[in-house]
């Protein structure tokens, strides 16, 4: 399945409400996976020094992601297909 990056500008978030947007973006994601529409909540990385969060998703669309942010009432600046490689899967 497809991953996406979902970009966000957070000036002024603490580290409980950024846990707690975490905890709603992963609540949602699994709800909406019950209700046949398959999203998965994996990660975030937040930047404090530029106010950013990536959070990683997996999904079938762009389309759900945006959909599980925004029942969970995080805002977002984009949302980007991405691929990883990690460095043990390189020599």
């Amino acid at each position: 399945m497809p991953q996406y990056m979902v970009e966000r500008h957070l000036p002024g978030i603490t580290p409980q409400q950024l846990s707690a947007a975490a905890a709603r973006a992963k609540s949602v994601s699994s709800e909406m996976t019950k209700q046949g529409k398959p999203v998965r909540y994996l990660r975030s990385t937040f930047l404090p020094s530029e106010e950013k969060a990536f959070c990683l998703f997996e999904a079938a669309s762009p389309e759900q992601v945006k959909e599980a942010n925004e029942i969970a009432q995080i805002p977002l600046q984009r949302i980007v297909e991405v691929n990883h490689i990690a460095a043990e899967d390189v020599d």
